[in-house]
Order: C-alpha cells, then sequence, then structure tokens
C-alpha cells in the first residue's frame, strides 16, 4: 500500500468500475432480449484501464477511443441514464440517440467519441494533442485503442507525427490479447506491443491492466512528465476481456479453461479484496455498494425504454455545418447526378 493513502479516492475507483461491470450487464441482458440493435461490444473485464488512467489525469484532459467505449464515457462521469438512453437509441442519450453504442460523446467531459473504424481515431487523438500544445496548454489527449488498432496504417502515421513534434499525448494500446478473435501472438510479428514505441523513438511502459492501482499511478507518471515536458508515451496495458469481441462472438478461439484462468485475475474481485485487508472498506459496504449500483443500473433501463425516440423531423440534422458565416450557400454547390445533394429531400 502506498505510503498515503486517500480512501475517498481509493473507493471511488471501486465504485467506478463497478459502475462499467453492472451497466455492462445489464446492457447485454437488454440487448438479448432485443430491446438493443446493432452491435454492442463490452468492457467487461477491462474496467482498471479506463478508471485508472481517468484517476492519472484530469478532467480537462481530451479523452478519445475506439467502439468499446462505454466504459470509458461512464469512468469521465457520463450518468447511466444518458449512457445506457443512447444504446437504445433514445433522444435522452449522449449522442442524442443518433450514435448508438460505439458512438458515445460528452463534450462537456472532453470525452471526444467513441469511434468504430479500428484505428481512425488515431489520428485525431494526436489532433487533440496537437491542438493544447499549438494553444500553449497544459492539457493531454488520452488516446485508447485495442491491439487490432497497431497495424493500421494511421496508427503508424499518427504516432511519427506525434514523436515528431513532439505532442503531449498518450497513446494507450488496451492489450485483451485478441483483438476481433485473432490472438496478438498470431498477428504481430514483433511479440512485444510495448516495443512499437521504439519505431517512433518514443517512450514505453507496460502496465499491468488488471491492476487499478498500478495503472493509476504509472500513468499519473507519465502525465505529469509531459506536463513538464511535452512528448508522446507509447503504453501497453496488458488486459483481458471476459466476453466476445461483441455479442455475436462466440469466442471458440479461447478455451474455457483459459477464461477461467483469467477470471482469478478479475480487477474488482482483486481491489476489492485489497481495500478490506487493508481496512479501507468491509465486506458489508462492498455489498451495499454493489446493491446501489445494481439498483441505478436498472434505474437506467427503465430511464431509457420510457425516453422518447429522436424526432424523424431531425433526422438530418448534423449532417451538414449550419448558422456558419463560412459555409458556401447551395446555389454554388454543383449538381451530382442532377440532385443537389444538399437540397434534395428524401423519404422516410
Amino acid at each position: 500500500m502506498s505510503k498515503k493513502v486517500n480512501k475517498e479516492a481509493e473507493l471511488k475507483m471501486l465504485y467506478d468500475m463497478l459502475v462499467i461491470r453492472r451497466f455492462e450487464e445489464k446492457a447485454q441482458q437488454q440487448y438479448q432480449m432485443q430491446k438493443i440493435g446493432g452491435f454492442l461490444h463490452l468492457y467487461i473485464g477491462q474496467e482498471a484501464v479506463a478508471v485508472g488512467s481517468v484517476a492519472a489525469t484530469r478532467p480537462d484532459d481530451y479523452m478519445i477511443t475506439a467502439y468499446r467505449d462505454h466504459g470509458h464515457a461512464l469512468a469521465r462521469g457520463m450518468g447511466m441514464n444518458e449512457a445506457m438512453a443512447e444504446i437504445f437509441g433514445k433522444a435522452t442519450g449522449c449522442s442524442k440517440g443518433l450514435g448508438g453504442s460505439m458512438h458515445y460523446f460528452d463534450k462537456a467531459r472532453n470525452m471526444m467519441g467513441g469511434h468504430a473504424i479500428v484505428g481512425g481515431h488515431v489520428p485525431l487523438g494526436a489532433g487533440f494533442a496537437f491542438a493544447a500544445r499549438y494553444r500553449g496548454e497544459d492539457r493531454i489527449s488520452l488516446c485508447y485503442m485495442g491491439d487490432g488498432a497497431i497495424n493500421i496504417g494511421a496508427f503508424h502515421e499518427a504516432l511519427n507525427m506525434a514523436a515528431l513534434w513532439r505532442l503531449p499525448a498518450i497513446f494507450i494500446c488496451e492489450n485483451n490479447q485478441f483483438a476481433m478473435g485473432t490472438a496478438a501472438t498470431r498477428s504481430n510479428h514483433l511479440k512485444e506491443i510495448a516495443d512499437r514505441g521504439a519505431g517512433y523513438n518514443m517512450k514505453s511502459v507496460v502496465i499491468d491492466g488488471m491492476d487499478v492501482r498500478e495503472v493509476r499511478d504509472k500513468i499519473a507518471e507519465i502525465a505529469t512528465a509531459i506536463r513538464k515536458e511535452p512528448e508522446p508515451y507509447w503504453v501497453e496495458c496488458r488486459t483481458y476481456r471476459y466476453r466476445g469481441h461483441s455479442m455475436s462472438d462466440p469466442g471458440t478461439y479461447r478455451t474455457k479453461e483459459e477464461l477461467e484462468k483469467h477470471k482469478k485475475d478479475d480487477p474488482i474481485t482483486n481491489f476489492s479484496s485489497v481495500l478490506i485487508k487493508e481496512g479501507l472498506l468491509t465486506d458489508e459496504e462492498f455489498k451495499k455498494m454493489d446493491a446501489e449500483i445494481k439498483a441505478l443500473a436498472s434505474e437506467s433501463v427503465k430511464f431509457a425504454e420510457s425516453s422518447p425516440d429522436p424526432d424523424v423531423a431531425k433526422l438530418h440534422d448534423y449532417t451538414f455545418v449550419e448558422n456558419d458565416p463560412n459555409y458556401q450557400p447551395i446555389a454554388t454547390t454543383p449538381d451530382v447526378r442532377g440532385q443537389n445533394p444538399f437540397s434534395c429531400t428524401f423519404s422516410v
């Protein structure tokens, strides 16, 4: 245990991990009941990465991730109600029901989105870091990705540029070992993912992504260093997802024995046991906390079910820029196959 322990901060990390776990379990249940359409990628097992890194940084730091984004949004402070409503495609969702599971967004909390294109968001993560440095701010860009994104061309371009311009970014690879369904050992010739940083002369570190304290402490050290002297870091958080890539994935590429082995290293079970051992938590307090969070997860479903659908009249909102003096008038827009794409109407 650290010499100085902030009990409130420790309990908050446990609380936030439980929020993610119980939310995801409830979302899984609703998906199986066919109340949720599209894809659903669960964060169960990886909670310590998002919670630990958020605890180590500031609310004004940028955060951007891929499509397994529920945990990051909740860790940053998004409420369960707006998170669940978004999965249900309701107007009260964090993206007004227009994004769904893979496109959470919370500008107020600097959660700059979940992004569905593998690796496509990494240049955006570098872009937020560029913006911070350009403005002379000491903000950091936290850019999360899975191990499946590190062989995408945009990944290499973004890290090279970040290193060249010494951008204040922490690129975090959540190595859950299987990308979509192929073991990292079969898809990467360079066996240690952390070694990717050397290709850009970028400092890198390996973190136990199942230990929330280790994630928080090491990311905090990196963040402090970056604020003093801007430069990017490459971080490999070794973690494990307990569900398939998405709800449609039966996970036949791994054995039940392997899964059960990793479940014994559960980040929530381990951390709660540590807190109890250190006298910061009792078993009864843990049970009470868990019960309260389960109730909130159930309430979020009721909220989502009772929320209105998006107004069909607003279907095309946010598609084109509006009320911008720099926006080109429709009259100057050339027709495409005889149709003006800015003015044509669609039947719904």
